[in-house]
């Protein structure tokens, strides 16, 4: 897991609104709705608590555990 609680909110949220934009709640018809479609990705890494981008780059929000 590499995608933090703070992250995951964010992450379902911004989903969320791109996929009210697809759907046409926002700015209906705009010939760009489709784009909005792409929500679901980040939507699917707040649920599974991992990005493949961050394992890329190296990033983490996960807090570290103490040892």
């Amino acid at each position: 897991m590499n995608v933090g609680m703070a992250d995951r909110v964010a992450r379902i949220v911004l989903g969320l609104a791109l996929l009210a934009f697809a759907l046409g709640y926002i700015f209906p018809a705009t010939g760009f709705n489709w784009l909005g479609w792409i929500g679901i990705v980040p939507i699917l890494t707040a649920l599974i608590g991992w990005c493949p981008a961050y394992t890329l780059f190296g990033v983490t929000t996960c807090p570290r555990k103490s040892a």
